[in-house]
């Protein structure tokens, strides 16, 4: 029988037509995919880095707060910043940042200025060999010098054995900007003659950041306080002040003045004639140096050593807000009464109502029966009804750079705060360094004591006893019969 076979010759070469003209679609779409990529990547790099970087960092170490907005913002004059690298040794970081500036005003320019091209260019501006990616602002005939090591901050204390590094670009940016372009600087008078301790290293490095011009001044030796004085600041006096300067100081407060008192107890006791200062306003120091039993107001194991409360402030709010703790050694309580009709009293840290004021040479930490009894004020504010102000702090150490690094800084964000209120923000001001590591965790006594019984002894056996629960339910599963 005769079989007949099918001609199916046609069939590949459909196929291959077919699968042909399929791959030429696909290799047309994809080159006119890659082809809209290619033209969208060329529009996006030709746009600023400020508009297409993101910053998803946890200290928004790329971004730039408001206070850098509003003085950008309102420019009126042409800013040049020189940025001295040399070719390929760029800062990304540094980078970034310069173009947000640039993108912000019409009135900044940035120009790169290579040392190996122009190896005398920053001897115009100073005598110091300038790192890579160093910094020149200059505004008609004034410029400030920004160093990298101004920048990137590297701080080893021996203190806390703490290592710690920020990033302070946008600080230092802003405030050689507000520097280069304003011809009125606060001025702060600094009151000597009475044992006065020196600014620690980290205040005055801040106030010289903001541009805050420091002066000496003797009330002895002058009839009035000079006219450009925007603040009187009393630091760390180790033997008290005279009758005569201290109704000068009132007189000055009623007058409109603005003071800042950083005052402690001293070998001898209260400084009882610059404490009386604060009676007329109904305020009263209480002789001695505040012990608080409560563990959640202590530190390092010390009732001395205090972490008072903070009332909601100007001066305060940003503390409370980023949960920032200062520490305050050696301080004297303060007692606020009703009785003052010239001004109003605002108290801005306080003690534990377990505090007491216990005497200068007593042996024990144990409350006797005449010792005063807490709470008591340890920060207050006083707004004159002249407009005159009074921010009295009454420990002489809070400020110092060892008690400082103790708090993450936040002792000396304190005092820049108080300082700023008294003399008037400025938008360059309260722009603080960003953190490149971790900051100390300042917890109380009795949360530290609290954690290490959950770690050493509660979690270890809850782990325990989940595990001998889930041993024995599979062996009791195991012993079931099927």
């Amino acid at each position: 029988m005769k079989k007949w076979h099918l001609n199916n010759s046609s069939e590949p070469s459909v196929k291959n037509q077919n699968a042909l003209r399929g791959g030429s679609y696909s290799v047309a779409l994809t080159a006119i995919v890659l082809a809209i990529l290619i033209a969208v990547n060329v529009l996006v790099g030709a746009l600023p880095a400020a508009k297409t970087h993101y910053d998803i960092s946890s200290s928004k170490l790329y971004s730039i707060t408001s206070n850098t907005k509003v003085v950008v913002g309102a420019l009126q004059e042409d800013v040049t910043i020189y940025w001295v690298v040399q070719s390929g040794e760029e800062d990304d970081v540094i980078e970034n940042l310069l173009s947000k500036y640039e993108s912000l005003s019409d009135h900044i320019e940035v120009v790169k200025k290579n040392p190996d091209v122009s190896p005398a260019f920053t001897e115009q501006y100073t005598t110091e060999t300038l790192p890579n990616n160093s910094l020149i602002v200059e505004c008609g005939q004034r410029s400030r010098v920004i160093s990298n090591d101004d920048i990137y901050l590297v701080d080893s204390s021996l203190y806390s054995y703490s290592y710690s590094a920020s990033f302070d670009g946008e600080g230092a940016l802003t405030s050689a900007i507000d520097y280069v372009t304003s011809d009125d600087l606060p001025q702060l008078y600094l009151l000597e003659g009475h044992g006065e301790a020196e600014l620690p290293a980290t205040l005055s490095e801040q106030l010289e950041k903001e541009n805050i011009e420091l002066h000496s001044l003797s009330l002895l030796t002058v009839d009035a306080v000079p006219e450009q004085a925007d603040c009187l600041m009393i630091y760390a006096p180790s033997s008290d002040f005279s009758q005569t300067e201290c109704d000068f100081l009132a007189d000055y407060v009623a007058s409109g003045g603005k003071l800042l008192v950083v005052a402690g107890p001293t070998q001898d006791g209260m400084l009882e004639t610059l404490y009386g200062l604060l009676e007329q306003y109904g305020v009263q120091g209480v002789d001695g140096i505040v012990v608080d039993r409560n563990r959640e107001h202590y530190a390092f194991q010390s009732p001395y050593t205090l972490m008072p409360d903070m009332t909601s402030d100007d001066i305060t709010d940003s503390l409370i807000e980023e949960r920032y703790f200062p520490i305050f050694p050696a301080c004297i309580g303060l007692t606020v009464s009703d009785g003052s009709s010239q001004a109003t009293v605002t108290e801005l840290l306080t003690t534990s109502q377990s505090s007491f004021s216990q005497s200068l040479d007593s042996t024990t930490l144990e409350k006797e029966a005449d010792d005063p009894q807490g709470p008591f004020a340890v920060g207050v504010r006083i707004d004159h009804q002249s407009g005159g102000q009074i921010i009295w702090f009454s420990s002489s150490l809070f400020l110092e750079d060892a008690y400082n690094a103790y708090s993450s800084g936040a002792n000396v964000d304190l005092g820049v705060n108080a300082l700023s209120s008294l003399i008037g923000e400025s938008e360059a001001m309260a722009i603080r360094s960003k953190s490149l590591n971790y900051n100390y965790l300042t917890i109380s006594d009795s949360t530290a004591s609290l954690l290490k019984a959950l770690i050493v002894g509660v979690f270890p056996l809850l782990y325990l006893g989940t595990g001998v629960v889930v041993v024995w339910r599979r062996r009791r599963n195991q012993h079931e019969p099927c």
